[in-house]
């Protein structure tokens, strides 16, 4: 698999299905600052941070040349984080499982559904069923890749968190392509690619600076 490096030409995204808007990629778009959103159906922050912020980056920037798509992935919660979801998601707005009783918490929704429509292309992460194999090595890079400093922890805790890693990947059920393209922590995540297709950022959480990041991009 080719896998995402910072500076260097973005790997191409891995998308099964396009629920809404055009099918499209990275090579399609050059010429444009391209955002994406990847975000999971079951994913209450990704609602109540990162695609509102997504939805007024595309309102502002569009017509300066940015282009924002969203991917739905899945890493849990097999059962809702799904193309059937995500396509309801795109016809009606309708939301499932936690994002669904977090955001009637806070009084954001209409009858289950988002007050606001996402205006941008929606497409599912390509999804592969796992053989279940998990190695000692996958642990190990596992978490190297999450706690750098882990060798210098107690025994009780690596052991605990080896032990967490190995119940992780006991319950994947499939990988996901783009995912794991792009090394991604969790959701909601951003990729930032520039006109030329670079790679310039990949970012797990919330991201304060993304719209000044995105103005930089444009101008350049």
């Amino acid at each position: 698999m080719n896998t995402a490096r910072l500076g260097q030409k973005s790997p191409l995204l891995s998308v099964s299905d396009w629920v809404q808007g055009e099918s499209t990629n990275f090579d399609q778009l050059i010429g444009r600052v391209v955002l994406v959103e990847v975000f999971q159906v079951n994913c209450p922050g990704c609602f109540l941070y990162a695609l509102p912020q997504a939805t007024q980056l595309h309102q502002r920037y569009a017509k300066r040349g940015l282009s924002v798509l969203g991917v739905a992935t899945a890493f849990e919660d097999f059962d809702k984080n799904t193309l059937e979801n995500l396509t309801h998601l795109a016809e009606t707005g309708a939301v499932v499982g936690e994002t669904l009783r977090t955001l009637n918490e806070y009084g954001l929704l209409i009858d289950g559904k988002l007050n606001y429509r996402i205006p941008f292309a929606l497409g599912m992460d390509r999804l592969q069923a796992c053989a279940n194999e998990t190695t000692g090595s996958d642990i190990d890079n596992f978490i190297a890749k999450r706690i750098p400093d882990f060798a210098a922890q107690s025994e009780a805790y690596q052991q605990q968190i080896r032990l967490r890693v190995e119940q992780y990947f006991q319950n994947l059920l499939y990988r996901a392509e783009t995912f794991e393209r792009f090394d991604l922590k969790g959701t909601p995540s951003h990729i930032l690619v520039d006109k030329q297709g670079i790679l310039r950022d990949c970012a797990f959480g919330d991201y304060s600076d993304l719209e000044a990041r995105i103005v930089g991009l444009l101008d350049e």
